[in-house]
């Protein structure tokens, strides 16, 4: 699969699909003593609804196997795998918490113990200052290192990948280090090793390309506190804690021509997951949703917050429209299903 992007955006998000292997192993110390790896992973996820795979990168925060990301990385996957490089010591993974307008993501490793974790830096980094990229770059499965400078503050930009919707990210850092697919999620570090930020979008001519003159990085204590926000169990209208509820339903706008009858708005249910909550409540390809929980709805960008709100085994009422033009209303019992 090629390297997720929109080409009608400047700035893409780098998470790697396909596990394409570009770029030069940089072979980074392993932490004194008997501690595991550099505070550094490689994140590699299924995404078994799509039919896709991905590749990113994380941070340790505690050596129990709490972990950082972004949410694009692990967005619309239904298993994930992290690994410590240059090490046999794998983890499956669970996600904690999200949000997807601050591209932030928390995950605990099963079964983790005395992981190395990474130092944060105090304060924020300052423009012509040294800094190092650090990441799974190309989906190797090692971790590389660009260097650049620090370029800019409090930057902001419009990042998109071919599976999810454009996000404005803002407070970023700006760096010209060569940022590559697959870092994602991954440090950028001080001259002393110390984090800085988070890589997570660069700009290129091309999805290929083996570097960038303009990488992002949101702000490591920015990051941090959307962290606390999840390890605490908080949930507001932007972070998301938990398990992810699920309808199982792939929609579309209602274009006239096919499903739903004569509806002229709601939600047109394009495809179904097989034997998943929808399915299982007699929903079908060609139906088209008008209402949740007594809420109309009139696009389908209505349905993803009222489902996001609820908790897996949760049950909501859905009206819809058949394709011969006759209305129903059907129970569905949310299932679990991957982070948005």
């Amino acid at each position: 699969m090629p390297i997720l992007h929109r080409p009608e955006f400047r700035f893409f998000l780098f998470v790697l699909s396909g596990f394409v292997a570009i770029g030069v192993v940089a072979a980074l110390a392993f932490a004194r003593g008997n501690q595991i790896g550099t505070g550094v992973v490689v994140i590699d996820t299924n995404l078994g609804y799509q039919g896709g795979a991905a590749a990113g990168s994380g941070m340790v925060l505690t050596s129990s196997g709490t972990v950082l990301t972004n949410n694009h990385v692990i967005a619309g996957a239904t298993t994930i795998r992290v690994v410590v490089p240059n090490t046999a010591h794998s983890y499956k993974a669970t996600v904690v918490g999200y949000t997807k307008s601050g591209d932030v993501a928390v995950l605990r490793l099963q079964g983790a113990s005395n992981l190395k974790t990474i130092s944060v830096a105090k304060g924020t980094p300052s423009v012509g200052q040294a800094v190092r990229a650090v990441g799974n770059a190309g989906g190797t499965g090692s971790l590389t290192s660009a260097k650049g400078v620090v370029t800019g503050l409090n930057r902001s930009i419009v990042a998109s990948d071919e599976q999810s919707a454009p996000e404005q990210l803002t407070g970023l850092i700006e760096t010209n280090a060569g940022v590559q697919p697959g870092d994602s999620g991954g440090p950028l570090l001080d001259s002393a090793g110390r984090v800085v930020g988070m890589d997570t979008a660069a700009s290129a001519s091309s999805a290929y390309a083996a570097d960038s003159s303009d990488a992002y990085a949101i702000p490591i204590g920015k990051a941090l506190t959307i962290v606390k926000q999840i390890l605490a169990g908080k949930s507001s209208a932007t972070v998301h804690v938990g398990a992810t509820a699920f309808l199982g339903v792939e929609l579309e706008p209602v274009d006239g021509g096919f499903g739903g009858g004569d509806a002229t708005s709601g939600a047109l249910i394009a495809g179904v997951v097989p034997g998943g909550p929808a399915a299982s409540a007699g929903l079908t390809a060609g139906d088209v949703i008008t209402a949740i929980d007594g809420r109309s709805v009139a696009s389908p960008d209505q349905v993803s917050p009222v489902v996001l709100a609820k908790k897996p085994g949760a049950r909501i009422t859905v009206a819809y429209v058949d394709q011969n033009g006759n209305g129903y209303t059907t129970t569905v019992k949310l299932g679990t299903g991957p982070a948005q």
